[in-house]
């Protein structure tokens, strides 16, 4: 059956799904929730949980990277944030967070105008490396050129290699651009890349040898990609067609499994069951975590896209505080619009649909049925 609908009589588009508009399906049998496992491996690297934290200045320090870590998760760090362009960010982001409206944007354009330090760099993943978390951190493709060394030789563990949309062919007169295939062939350093929204394009992207892609496209809560650029990816359908992809590679590369991590959109404890199950590996948190008592944005949340010097695509946006950032992952919960206990409904929906392993997850029948809030 087709999913293309007509818009007119000159086009047609494809029908495409948010999280929201998907639900997961029990099975003839359930399971305690003390009999799951939630752990994940990435490359050698096997964490607690299937939950990476966004590279984001509002989400991530290095002190919040190692208490991610230590709670079980991947912090990654914006290797092009606050943190590698100040010595001590910590009263530009007291500015940030009482910055009036009108002036958000033109200032945070400022802030970010001052030059990457590689030192600077090395001085933070030092501090990461010495607390015994997992490294990771992350650069856009236009910066990889010119601080990759820094950062290898730092000794990251995880290479993020994060934009808005990432491709395996990025066409430039100018310049020349990113070869990510040869680049990840000869890095001796395992890459997560994207971000990437469509089966044909994360396909390319996992014959550069990625062990990772990111799924999502300006869907997160601090972007504004639809509105100022007109572009638009819903996470169910990007999810389930990048999962095909992978399974076309591994028949490809004769078993070689890429992970899927869902990038964007991914807001509430359900989000995270739901994306699991349109064929994600792990999810990567952001908004979710700006609302950590401990969060660098002081309840404010804003990503590399408000900071772009001739386009912005995103705005600092307010998520308020939900609690601890244990709380946020563990629980106990104390609200119920699924903003605290990720890892606790990840678990307790695994243990009512019947999966042992997250993994397993994937397989569960879904059904569409588009959010209403008299639904529930």
């Amino acid at each position: 059956m087709s999913t293309e609908v007509e818009i007119g009589r000159g086009k047609r588009g494809r029908r495409a799904y948010t999280l929201d508009d998907i639900a997961l399906v029990p099975s003839r049998r359930t399971r305690d929730p003390k009999d799951v496992n939630v752990g994940w491996q990435i490359d050698a690297y096997h964490v607690d949980i299937p939950i990476m934290a966004a590279p984001m200045d509002s989400v991530m320090s290095p002190q919040t990277v190692i208490q991610f870590g230590r709670l079980g998760g991947i912090g990654v760090l914006d290797l092009e944030g606050l943190w590698t362009r100040y010595e001590n960010p910590e009263a530009i982001l007291e500015e940030i967070a009482a910055l009036p409206v009108d002036r958000s944007i033109a200032r945070l354009q400022q802030i970010y105008s001052e030059p990457i330090k590689n030192e600077l760099i090395t001085e933070r993943l030092r501090e990461i490396r010495e607390a015994g978390v997992v490294v990771a951190g992350k650069l856009s493709p236009q910066s990889t050129q010119q601080h990759w060394r820094a950062v290898v030789e730092a000794g990251v563990d995880l290479f993020v290699i994060r934009g808005t949309t990432v491709s395996a062919e990025h066409v430039s007169s100018r310049h020349e651009p990113l070869n990510l295939k040869r680049f990840i062939y000869e890095l001796d350093v395992p890459v997560i890349v994207g971000g990437v929204s469509t089966d044909t394009a994360a396909l390319h992207l996992m014959r550069t040898g990625a062990a990772g892609v990111l799924v999502g496209f300006g869907g997160g809560a601090a972007h504004s990609t639809r509105q100022s650029l007109g572009v638009h990816a819903p996470m169910a359908t990007a999810l389930a067609d990048v999962a095909a992809a992978r399974r076309d590679y591994m028949d490809e590369s004769g078993g070689r499994y890429v992970h899927v991590i869902a990038d964007g959109g991914i807001g509430r404890s359900g989000d995270l069951s739901r994306a699991i199950a349109c064929g994600a590996d792990a999810v990567m948190l952001g908004a979710a975590l700006a609302r950590a008592e401990e969060a660098p944005g002081r309840g404010w949340h804003w990503g590399s896209e408000a900071t772009h010097p001739d386009m912005p695509r995103g705005q600092r946006a307010y998520v308020g505080t939900s609690g601890t950032m244990e709380e946020i992952l563990y629980g106990p919960s104390h609200r119920a619009d699924g903003s605290l206990n990720f890892v606790g409904a990840l678990r307790r929906t695994m243990a009512s649909t019947g999966y042992s392993e997250v993994k397993d997850l994937q397989r569960v029948n879904v059904v569409v049925s588009p959010y209403r809030p008299s639904d529930y």
